[in-house]
């Protein structure tokens, strides 16, 4: 076979710019996808970028990147980005309902990375016109999982996983022969408390529990490192993403954060993604698909890598695990109370208020308080999440005022 052009032309086929549109673009996730779309100039055009409080950055990202339309997701800032990009020719708008907005802009390629509920909204918006998701907010398929798979497969959307796991995964499961897997291994790192005793970890402070070992992350998400409720909360996304029981689902601890994942075949065989913990590895993967881009992460380097070690979490000392796999199991209304819960007791206990060890306590209770019940539409995930949220605030004022510290 002849093949015409150069090797650099047969490598990077000439393509219109990708038009993209960046969901919480001043956070760690969106901050690097900025990275990742300035690095590879040409490439892409930014339709629009949305963040919640931080103004000052989201201006500064808009100067450069020069979106067609850019939101805080506060109405309070709505002046201050209007002044910010005044001259600019990019329209500024500001709440809800703008966020919302920017999903449903003409882009081709969504990276839907806002903290928490308040992204379910948003991405379900991007899903509804078929768009391709880049996505890096658990509580999307944690809180309303069914129903977005749903309107995935309706719409003919494209649900790209952004977390290192899940993409690690996405990269070696075989869609067209699932009946051949045997299971899936989420990999986990122990985060900073892997070793910690059940009483060393009821002292630790917001400034440990945030200093990861491996990765570099926001805080909300590090301290569900700390606990492990990212392993929960990523088990049920991984069930919905990849359609296996939850009992085919297993996670393991690797210290080491180079195995970001495995697929485990009927004939024996493992499949694992490997690289350094860096986010943009992940993030280019979903930028780039189907094709690959550059990335600047570190390469692997098998020669000074002196070990892998694995080992079983211990579901003493991270309970979360079990009330992860338990809301699972129930279904319905229960990981929607799980996130939501975990949310409020996550943020008390960077405030102050409780212990480290209170987060799950915290979640566990609202669990045993609230019905699983059934989930019929978004609107249904979204008044579960509120009133979970409630009922978590009042756990967290009875352990704030039982408190010792």
């Amino acid at each position: 076979m002849v093949m015409s052009g150069t090797v650099t032309e047969l490598r990077t086929p000439k393509v219109d710019p990708r038009s993209v549109t960046v969901l919480g673009c001043t956070g760690s996730v969106g901050c690097n996808t900025i990275d990742m779309i300035e690095r590879n100039p040409g490439a892409y055009r930014v339709e629009a970028l949305t963040a919640h409080n931080n103004v000052n950055l989201l201006i500064e990202q808009a100067r450069r990147l020069k979106p067609r339309f850019v939101v805080s997701g506060n109405p309070d800032n709505f002046e201050a980005l209007k002044a910010g990009l005044a001259g600019t020719g990019i329209e500024a708008a500001a709440g809800r309902a703008a966020v919302i907005e920017a999903a449903q802009r003409p882009a081709e390629w969504v990276m839907a990375s806002i903290v928490g509920a308040a992204g379910l909204e948003p991405t379900l918006a991007a899903v509804r016109r078929g768009a391709l998701i880049g996505l890096a907010n658990k509580e999307t398929l944690v809180c309303a999982g069914s129903l977005m798979m749903k309107e995935v497969a309706k719409h003919k959307a494209t649900m790209l996983p952004v977390d290192s796991e899940h993409s690690a995964i996405f990269q070696v499961f075989d869609f067209d022969r699932v009946e051949a897997i045997e299971k899936i291994i989420l990999t986990a790192s122990g985060g900073p408390f892997r070793t910690k005793t059940v009483a060393e970890m009821a002292e630790m402070t917001p400034a440990q529990a945030v200093a990861h070992p491996n990765w570099s992350m926001g805080a909300k998400i590090s301290v569900d490192s700390a606990s492990m409720m990212n392993k929960g909360l990523e088990l049920i996304e991984a069930y919905h993403l990849f359609g296996l029981p939850e009992d085919q689902i297993e996670i393991l601890v690797h210290p080491q954060s180079v195995i970001h994942s495995m697929v485990a075949y009927r004939d024996g065989s493992v499949l694992a993604q490997l690289g350094t913990p860096d986010m943009r590895t992940p993030i280019a993967f979903a930028l780039g698909w189907p094709n690959r881009i550059e990335a600047p992460s570190a390469r692997l380097d098998f020669a000074k890598v002196a070990q892998f070690t694995f080992e079983a979490p211990d579901p003493e000392r991270f309970p979360a695990l079990r009330l992860a796999r338990a809301a699972l199991k129930a279904g319905g209304r229960a990981p929607t109370i799980l996130n939501a819960a975990n949310e409020i007791a996550v943020a008390a206990f960077l405030e102050g208020g409780i212990r480290f060890t209170d987060i799950a306590a915290v979640v566990e209770a609202v669990l045993e308080q609230m019905p699983a019940g059934s989930l019929a539409s978004i609107d249904d995930v979204l008044e579960t999440d509120g009133e979970a949220r409630i009922v978590a605030k009042s756990q967290v004022a009875a352990r704030r005022k039982n408190s010792t510290h």
